[in-house]
């Protein structure tokens, strides 16, 4: 019953846990979609303006066409290439996602960020809520994995084998699988979809789940690359279970 009652709780709580993920990027895309349409289509303008009158302009209107475009770009837009790439969104679904990801687990970017009154009020809220729910969530996921180790253990007692010798074989086998399936593997994934070197896919993997999170290298965000629907979403998932490794190494 203990077992059947123990299984119920990490259940729900992962349920719950991807709900509480869904309402955000949900909420943050409503909140958010709009007022960058505006903020794209003013960059849009100010690009045409500017195509036009580049000739004739003063200094003055150069370095302030300079500071309107370097805040464009601080806000997430880059007014390059035809009129149709500004009607991609930042704030789609699989971008909201993954930004309420990096809300949870404090990575934050920096690269996106709300910037309306709402968005950044519910952004508090959010993650007021969020941190301690992703703490609780990488715990029970750690512990959950744990009891894998504690069977591997159990068996190689069985076999015949010393206590010492046991603990860390356990630990060398968790920590050589999450270094391959955590670090390695989806380096070579970043390296064919983002088109980094695979020194650079191990860099951004470390500092994504170190949660350290410089924002000097961020997945989807190149404009002259087409990603798959959802993209932003797994790598978002991988987050959250490549923490909850991290969570079981602290644990073993």
């Amino acid at each position: 019953k203990a077992m059947c009652s123990g299984k119920l709780q990490t259940a729900l709580l992962v349920a719950g846990y991807f709900v509480y993920l869904l309402v955000g990027a949900a909420v943050f895309q409503a909140l958010e979609r709009t007022a960058e349409k505006q903020e794209k289509r003013a960059a849009a303008q100010m690009k045409e303006a500017f195509l036009q009158n580049f000739t004739q302009l003063t200094v003055a209107e150069m370095e302030q066409f300079m500071a309107n475009l370097i805040e464009a770009i601080q806000n997430g837009v880059y007014p390059v290439g035809n009129e149709s790439q500004f009607e991609e969104s930042n704030w789609d679904f699989s971008n909201s996602f993954f930004f309420a990801g990096t809300v949870v687990s404090t990575i934050g970017y920096g690269t996106l960020h709300p910037k309306t009154a709402g968005g950044q009020i519910f952004c508090v809220f959010f993650a007021l809520f969020g941190i301690p729910l992703n703490i609780v969530f990488l715990h029970r996921v750690g512990k959950m994995l744990s009891l894998l180790c504690k069977k591997l253990g159990k068996f190689l007692y069985e076999k015949g084998m010393r206590k010492k010798k046991i603990t860390f074989l356990t630990l060398l086998f968790f920590l050589a699988t999450g270094i391959l399936v955590f670090l390695c593997l989806p380096s070579v994934f970043f390296q064919i979809t983002e088109g980094w070197s695979y020194s650079e896919g191990i860099y951004f993997a470390f500092i994504t789940l170190s949660t350290i999170g410089f924002g000097d290298y961020v997945v989807g965000k190149q404009s002259d690359r087409k990603y798959f629907s959802y993209y932003r979403v797994l790598v978002a998932i991988w987050i959250l279970f490549g923490l909850a490794w991290i969570a079981l190494l602290f644990n073993l």
